[in-house]
This record gives structure tokens, sequence and C-alpha cells, in this order.
């Protein structure tokens, strides 16, 4: 039987944050632990994260918490899946199939004073090339357009050639090199800028990306 799902991007929760970890295990050998994106949450005014999610409507009781709980053994299930969700430290999760909602990417996005500066993009390894990373990029470069940024910039590997593919299509240009940025491999850095974010004709550029990707990859529901 299939399962009825939902695709979402919304904004990141301090009950995400296991699951983000996990996504990040997956996409790099070190990485924040969960104090790090729980202060950044909490307490970093110039951050903010989006989660591409997909939702498993089956749970939906779970997902509305205005609506009562289910009685009996049916109820009972419900509230400890929810109780797993919702830990507030780093939990055991159930396996993904058995999730109310799945984290599926995550970007995060730091809104300095002259820049927009792109701090992670990450992709669950089963989730990859399926255009959840160019979606966060449009989500991410939507935030700086809606913050009036001009100016957005990120570092990526040399050696990530499918990001910088991607990275060069919404026009980015490598304008430095961090030298062993990485401190797993002390692998270098490219720092990758995109400076045309205000002006008309990229705004129709990117409406076309967006265009183009939703025909390609289908819709994804924007949530606040």
């Amino acid at each position: 039987m299939r399962i009825a799902t939902r695709h979402v991007i919304r904004p990141m929760r301090p009950d995400d944050i296991a699951q983000v970890i996990e996504i990040e295990r997956e996409s790099f050998p070190t990485m924040w632990p969960p104090t790090a994106y729980k202060r950044e949450l909490e307490q970093n005014q110039l951050a903010s994260y989006l989660l591409a999610v997909e939702r498993n409507e089956a749970f939906a009781p779970i997902l509305n918490a205005d609506k009562p709980e289910h009685p009996g053994a049916v109820g009972r299930l419900f509230g400890e899946i929810r109780q797993i969700l919702h830990s507030a430290e780093e939990p055991e999760l159930p396996p993904p199939e058995e999730r109310a909602e799945l984290v599926i990417g995550v970007v995060g996005v730091w809104m300095l004073p002259d820049e927009a500066h792109i701090v992670t993009i990450a992709v669950r390894e089963s989730y990859r090339r399926r255009g959840i990373a160019e979606l966060l990029l449009i989500r991410a470069i939507d935030l700086a357009r809606a913050k009036e940024q001009g100016l957005v910039t990120l570092e990526c590997r040399v050696s990530n050639h499918p990001a910088l593919a991607l990275y060069d299509k919404y026009g980015f240009r490598k304008v430095g090199l961090r030298p062993r940025y990485y401190s797993d491999n002390r692998e270098d850095a490219y720092v990758l800028t995109l400076d045309a974010v205000l002006t008309r004709r990229f705004r129709e550029q990117l409406e076309g990306f967006k265009t183009e990707h939703e025909r390609r990859w289908g819709h994804f529901d924007l949530e606040s």
C-alpha cells in the first residue's frame, strides 16, 4: 500500500535537532554538537534554519495538536511516538519510515550586516540527487532577498564538484580560497559569492529556476 506523503519546507525547531544531526553525520566527518544547534536556534538572532521535510499523512493526529489524542492502544502508540520525536535530548529515533515527519534536508543562513552567509546545506543520503539541495539553495536565496541582502556567500570543498556545479548554475563566483579550511582532512575551501541577488535580471532568472525545479522534482509546500 502506498503511503500518502506531503513535502514541506519549514523553519527548524529544537525538536528537529536529532534528525538534523543524523543528516550531518552522513554528510560531514566533523559537525556541530546538538548543544550548538540548540544555541543557534534559541540565541543567535542572525541565524535562520530551514528544513525540507517529508510528512507522513498517516500520522496527521500527531502533527495536529488541536485534535484529541486517539484512545486505547492506538492512542498510546501515537503518544509514545510523539514522546520520541519531541525529546529535548538526542533520542533514539524510530526507523525513518515510522516517523511522522522525516527531515530530508537542512540549510542554515546567517544574516550578517553586509551579506547572507550560508553556513550549511546538507541532504539525507537516501534523498540525494532528487533536487533537495537545489531547493534549499533557492530558499536560502529567497531569505536573502526578503532581508534585502544583495550578497550571498558560502564556502565549498574544492573536491565537491556536484555542489560547485550547482552554485555555478545560480551565478556564484569563486572569489577566494581558504587553505586547509576543513578540519577532518585539511582540505581547501573555495569562497563563493553571488552579488546580483536583488537585480531584476536575477529575480527573473530565479523564477525560471523555480519553475524548472518544480516541474522536474515536484511541489513543496512552504510553512512559516
